[in-house]
This record gives structure tokens, C-alpha cells and sequence, in this order.
């Protein structure tokens, strides 16, 4: 009887582990998800700051190449600040981690 019980425990309990591996994994690839959403919407929003310092002020013929260009240093320098902010997440998990 009693083992029998124990092996329902035990049962249970690898059911439960395994939901908790499965969450985990959706965890994380949400997370990814988000990650990946914040990129776009950070690429969008310096695109949209570009255009407008572009825009003001200026007549209606615009310099289209000088408006990529800028639009695509802008997106370097994001993507770099990116960088910088992931490595600085990094280096804090490590010095707590030791």
C-alpha cells in the first residue's frame, strides 16, 4: 500500500517537472520573442527620429540618400548601445554568479 503510494508521488512529481521544463522552455522562447520585438520597434523608432529632424525645417525636396544614410548610422549606433547593454547584463550575472 504504501508503496504504492509512493510510487503515485513520485509519478505526480515527474508529471509536475516535466510542465515545469515545458513553461521554462516557453518562457524562453518568449523571452527571445520579446527581445526580438524590442530590436524592431527600437529600429522603427530611430527611423521615425531621423525622418522627422529631417523633416523639420526642411523644404519639400528632400536628400533621400542623406536620409538612409543617416537612418542607417542611427541604427548602428542603436545596435551598438544594444550590444553595449548586453554585455554590461552579462558581466553582471557572471560577478554575481562568482
Amino acid at each position: 500500500q504504501n508503496e504504492k503510494e509512493l510510487q503515485d508521488v513520485v509519478k505526480q512529481q515527474e508529471e509536475k517537472m516535466l510542465q515545469l521544463i515545458d513553461k521554462s522552455g516557453e518562457v524562453t522562447r518568449l523571452k527571445g520573442e520579446l527581445s526580438q520585438l524590442k530590436r524592431s520597434l527600437q529600429r522603427a523608432e530611430t527611423e521615425a527620429k531621423v525622418l522627422w529632424e529631417e523633416m523639420r525645417g526642411k523644404e519639400p525636396k528632400v536628400d533621400t540618400a542623406h536620409v538612409q544614410e543617416r537612418v542607417l548610422l542611427r541604427q548602428e549606433v542603436d545596435k551598438l548601445r544594444l550590444l553595449l547593454l548586453e554585455k554590461e547584463d552579462e558581466n553582471l550575472l557572471l560577478s554575481d554568479k562568482y
